[in-house]
């Protein structure tokens, strides 16, 4: 006999029912997927339309079209009018290709190529090894080199991604002593065009591999501050370049193991002069997790991490380990908005 609050309750209805909405919520990403990927929202912004119309347009089986609204409908995406046709709603508008805060090429990125990799979460929690491998035949960002499509899928995503912090970031944090400021693996710039743009007499440099510097340009020129900022195609783990004030790495030290990100904390040590300082823009695990949103959210990354890397997000405690081992102190942290902080280190 089970007694109220005993974990082992299992005859409640709700606690099936909330189980069985975490199991069956994949279906979500990949509906909101294919919406971004056959480019729905921009259809609908023109106006409402018939699903069949919809169809003819973008090439889709009519009926089997209308089972996708519908459920887009189900997740506020669009709305069903009552003459049948389909429109936007403020959310769904986010899988826009050229609006500000657009989402699209997240969800082409999450629900195309970490889909697959995340099918193969079983290997990299009995291994501990990353599973992009055994999905794209070579480990981590090596696939971008090779597939333009794959990497402009994956620069745009980490715009969009970035965006969503970057004025919040520029506002919480105080870049006004910083004379020259260098992005370190920043893809096409966008928290330094930010910066920049906040801090009209500042420079930057930004520093990355091939693949996203090829959008990088027209990005900081659309941007307005190309004339501001040095563009060095490099790879963070041969070398970091000196003359900065300070070293930014967005999301950067997340995508390796301690080993690999020891590394390109070296490399940023020996770039830095006596007074300059490192500014890494992290997620920060709690000690304990809780069955919160929030953890939620960042359970999500942590495990995305492993799968797609064989790294992890990191407690502030092993963080301050981490930078000590490579000669940098942890000197203050800047929480910001959607879950990152700004971890603020200095040579020893």
């Amino acid at each position: 006999m089970t007694t109220p609050g005993n974990p082992m309750d299992t005859e409640k209805p709700d606690l099936a029912a909330r189980l069985m909405g975490i199991i069956n919520s994949s279906w979500m990403s990949q509906a909101v997927c294919v919406a971004a990927r056959l480019g729905i929202a921009d259809h609908l912004t023109k106006g409402p339309q018939r699903a069949d119309a919809l169809a003819t347009k973008i090439g889709c089986h009519a009926p089997s079209l209308n089972r996708l609204l519908r459920a887009l409908v189900s997740l506020d995406v669009c709305r069903q009018r009552e003459d049948e046709r389909y429109e936007l709603t403020p959310m769904g508008a986010l899988l826009r290709t050229s609006t500000q805060n657009s989402l699209r090429a997240w969800a082409i990125w999450w629900g195309t190529y970490l889909w697959p990799v995340w099918g193969h979460l079983l290997h990299s929690i009995t291994t501990g090894e990353p599973a992009r491998s055994l999905v794209t035949g070579t480990p981590g960002f090596r696939p971008l080199e090779n597939d333009a499509a794959m990497a402009d899928t994956f620069n745009a995503a980490m715009v969009e991604l970035t965006r969503l912090i970057a004025g919040t970031a520029t506002d919480s944090y105080d870049f006004s002593p910083i004379r020259c400021i260098a992005d370190i693996g920043g893809g096409y710039g966008e928290l330094l065009a930010t910066i920049l743009k906040a801090h009209p007499a500042m420079r930057g440099i930004l520093i990355d591999l091939p693949h996203a510097l090829r959008g990088a340009r027209q990005h900081l020129e659309t941007a307005g501050v190309r004339d501001r900022c040095d563009i060095i195609a490099g790879d963070f783990f041969d070398s970091i370049p000196t003359g900065a004030d300070a070293y930014l790495l967005k999301s950067i030290i997340h995508d390796w193991d301690d080993d690999r990100a020891g590394d390109i904390l070296e490399n940023c040590r020996r770039a830095m002069s006596p007074g300059a300082r490192l500014l890494l823009v992290e997620h920060i695990m709690p000690e304990r997790m809780e069955p919160t949103a929030f953890h939620q959210s960042l359970s999500r990354m942590d495990l995305n991490m492993l799968v797609a890397h064989g790294s992890r997000e990191r407690t502030e405690a092993e963080l301050r380990a981490l930078l000590a081992a490579h000669r940098l102190s942890l000197r203050r942290i800047v929480h910001t908005r959607m879950n990152f902080a700004i971890i603020e280190a200095t040579p020893n």
